[in-house]
């Protein structure tokens, strides 16, 4: 007997586009604007005044860059620095509210909302203002997964402003002293080696990652899918010509594979055989790094900025105590796949200060300014050029391993104007086979099913 699905959770709100025709916009709107200043005014005294909107920073260079932008465009362009929810899930809900009433006009958009912001119309297409405000071709000058990641339809609709990619860290010093000469290549070393290491030094859990159900919990479910040897979503990529965005159309349901229900089961089977917590099903970024850098874990699945919060207060490791690899691999010929993470910056199409936003955008995406943030934050910059300081590469090591990863070893969740109701169906269904609720084989069926059924209807 088939059993009868769990309904994700997203499912269960009204979707976004409904809930903009339907006029949620100006109740969420009327919420957000509690916060002083308003995206859109009409310029005062010669100035515009406009909003950007994004999730907290905790590095504090973010606030530091909307204060130099300030006092560098004082009485022509002044910045509100709007603060959403850190979660992506329900910062994407929050930054409908401010889209078509045009309350925001610069939008901190994760890679995975070009296509759709795109396909309903909320953002600007900036293709004309990319290439006539960069030096070289825009390719040359951003690195390609980055750029790709503001593609869609040929056209360009974002600017890149950090980049990220799944990494492995792993404390150094207790593998040296274990006599490991390298980080695991494989689960099965992972699980040896993050075993022996938490019995013999009394650590809590051996690898943490995030396993709940949301996009951290899609991403991580995607890698374990790619290493060991499945897919997802395929399709077909076209360059119409030299220099010019690619068009992603991912149309092909892939994930009822072997390797899929292998990638799966070796997700579930780090639970099961207590090398993680069950906990980890329910964990987001914020719960796995704390857990890592209170001492408590020997592994962890992370974005390269967590590495920066080992020189911060509270925490019970340093940075030298931490080592970063490529994500291990189902077998020891594989190849090893992260998710393509980052952030873009965007122009709401509604916004009535385009060009003051686009300066904004200039702005925060320069040299200089992610200079500032890779050196501060840890974040990888999407300037190829930066790949190339050596104060970068010396201060800030997880930089230059992840450059590698991301151009060497990234894919992407499917470039697709429906990603949202993709994202919520593999959420769910990871979230399941983790927990042990259904077996592997079982999820990815289904997902074949559902995944299908998306493509189709859309």
């Amino acid at each position: 007997m088939k059993r009868r699905r769990r309904t994700p959770k997203t499912s269960r709100r009204m979707n976004r586009r409904d809930f903009l025709k339907l006029g949620g916009t100006s109740l969420a709107g009327a919420a957000l604007l509690g916060a002083s200043g308003c995206g859109g005014e009409e310029p005062q005294n010669g100035m515009a005044n406009i909003t950007f909107s994004f999730g907290p920073d905790d590095s504090g260079t973010l606030e530091a860059l909307v204060e130099n932008f300030n006092r560098e465009f004082e009485g022509e362009i002044q910045v509100e620095y709007r603060q959403f929810s850190r979660l992506t899930d329900e910062y994407f809900d929050e930054i409908t509210g401010g889209i078509e009433d045009g309350s925001v006009d610069v939008i901190g958009g994760d890679v995975v909302w070009t296509a759709e912001f795109a396909e309903n119309g909320w953002i600007e297409d900036i293709t004309n203002r990319m290439y006539r405000d960069y030096p070289l071709t825009v390719p040359d000058v951003f690195l390609g997964a980055a750029i790709t990641s503001c593609s869609y339809d040929n056209r360009l609709w974002g600017t890149p402003w950090f980049s990220d990619a799944g990494l492995l860290y792993y404390r150094a010093d207790l593998l040296e002293e274990a006599g490991f000469d390298a980080p695991p290549e494989t689960w099965d070393e992972l699980s040896e080696m993050a075993t022996q290491i938490r019995d013999g030094n009394d650590i809590r859990f051996g690898f943490v990652f995030q396993g709940d159900e949301y996009e951290g919990g899609v991403v991580n479910g995607c890698e374990y899918v790619w290493n060991a040897g499945g897919q997802v979503l395929t399709g077909t990529t076209s360059v119409p010509s030299t220099g010019t965005p690619p068009s992603l159309s991912p149309n092909a349901v892939a994930i009822n594979s072997p390797n899929a229900v292998r990638g799966l089961e070796i997700q579930r089977s780090l639970v099961a055989d207590g090398v993680s917590p069950e906990e980890v099903a329910s964990y987001r970024e914020e719960d796995s790094s704390d857990a890592f850098l209170a001492g408590d874990a020997v592994f962890m699945r992370g974005w390269p900025f967590m590495y920066a919060l080992a020189d911060e207060e509270g925490s019970e490791i340093e940075a030298g105590q931490i080592g970063v690899a490529p994500l291990p691999t189902a077998a020891a010929d594989g190849r090893s796949f992260s998710c393509l993470g980052g952030w873009n910056m965007l122009i709401n199409s509604a916004s009535e200060n385009k060009d003051a936003a686009w300066e904004f955008i200039k702005f925060a995406t320069s040299n200089e300014s992610q200079r500032t943030r890779a050196l501060e934050g840890a974040f990888l910059p999407t300037l190829e050029e930066l790949y190339e300081d050596n104060e970068i590469l010396e201060s800030v090591p997880v930089i230059e391993l992840g450059r590698d990863i991301i151009e060497n070893n990234t894919r992407t969740r499917p470039v697709t104007p429906f990603y949202s109701e993709i994202s919520a169906t593999l959420a769910a269904s990871f979230n399941e086979s983790l927990r042990g609720e259904v077996e592997p084989e079982e999820a990815v069926e289904d997902l074949q099913e559902d995944l299908e059924g998306i493509v189709r209807r859309n």
